[in-house]
């Protein structure tokens, strides 16, 4: 879960989506980066890869941007499908055909290690002052950790889902 993956440098994640937010393109790199294949992408809502981590109110501020016709830009923290995770510099705008608005295109950039950290602070501020859900790591030995993965295997859920409820 806590596994990052890096943007290679010389590599941008490509996406389109309709207005809804429901995935219609995708390049390899992207497909790649998060885990997942092209086909499992389209058709999907992006927020597929939410990260926990990124404040609500960030994608607040993108969605009322784009909304608008405005073009947005800035650091997300993604989730792969193993639920890793890697940071981009997403830049979302409009496609227009005919000047109407018909989809949003994202290009990706890599983010450098520092800024990824960075951010990762800035955003736990944040999430902490709109009182959002807290992160907590916690070491198990190997062999419970196996019993609690196996355990949520069994129930069809994953073991986040399981130890929220047995809090």
């Amino acid at each position: 879960m806590f596994i990052e993956t890096e943007v290679p440098e010389d590599e941008v994640i490509i996406s389109r989506t309709d207005l809804n937010g429901v995935i219609t393109y995708v390049n390899d790199t992207f497909a790649k980066i998060s885990g997942y294949s092209s086909e499992e992408l389209i058709g999907r809502p992006h927020n597929i890869l939410r990260h926990p981590d990124m404040p609500r109110s960030v994608y607040k501020e993108l969605w009322d941007t784009i909304r608008a016709e405005k073009s947005w830009s800035g650091y997300v923290k993604n989730m792969r499908k193993d639920r890793g995770y890697y940071w981009v510099f997403a830049e979302i705008s409009g496609v227009y055909k005919d000047g109407t608005l018909v989809e949003y295109k994202s290009i990706r950039s890599p983010v450098p290690r520092e800024m990824r950290i960075k951010m990762q602070h800035i955003y736990d501020k944040m999430r902490e002052e709109e009182h959002e859900a807290w992160r907590a790591v916690m070491y198990l030995p190997f062999a419970t950790g196996e019993k609690l993965m196996e355990a949520a295997k069994k129930r069809g859920i994953s073991a986040e889902e399981l130890i929220s409820e047995l809090l």
